[in-house]
């Protein structure tokens, strides 16, 4: 007998293995994009980088990810603004608002807009981890 359809307590520890949590981390730094990803795909999360809110929506068209860690201040357009965005494209899609901008107004109205919850920039890579984990509703490996 397989263990096919039968839930055992190891039943999350297996999907989190052969499903990795697709990210979408937007935000207009290159470098951040780069250092950021780098450290997120050693710690098994696939991650697409997008470097504008434009990019950002394209890349939302083409993939369907589990979660996205946004950028609070970008040039071409807001975090808000694209979080609002992803809202209408994907609603159930958890998303992480960034900032190295600490506008406590600007973080409440993404909140408000529905950003399943932030950090400061720089962020500690496992309080982000611990933070992508739970939104993707995924067990810590």
């Amino acid at each position: 007998m397989g263990s096919r359809g039968r839930k055992t307590p190891f039943h999350n520890s297996t999907i989190r293995q052969n499903q990795r949590i697709k990210l979408l981390l937007v935000d207009d730094e290159r470098e951040f994009l780069k250092v950021l990803s780098n450290r997120l795909r050693k710690r098994g999360i696939e991650v697409e980088t997008a470097s504008s809110g434009a990019k950002a929506i394209q890349s939302l068209r083409r993939v369907d990810f589990d979660i996205a860690v946004v950028d609070l201040k970008m040039e071409d357009m807001g975090g808000i603004e694209v979080l609002q965005i992803f809202k209408k494209m994907a609603p159930e899609m958890p998303i992480i608002i960034l900032t190295g901008h600490g506008s406590e107004q600007a973080l409440q109205e993404g909140m408000t807009s529905g950003a399943y919850d932030y950090l400061m920039k720089p962020c500690d890579i496992e309080e982000l981890l611990a933070k992508v984990r739970d939104a993707a509703d995924v067990d810590d490996p």
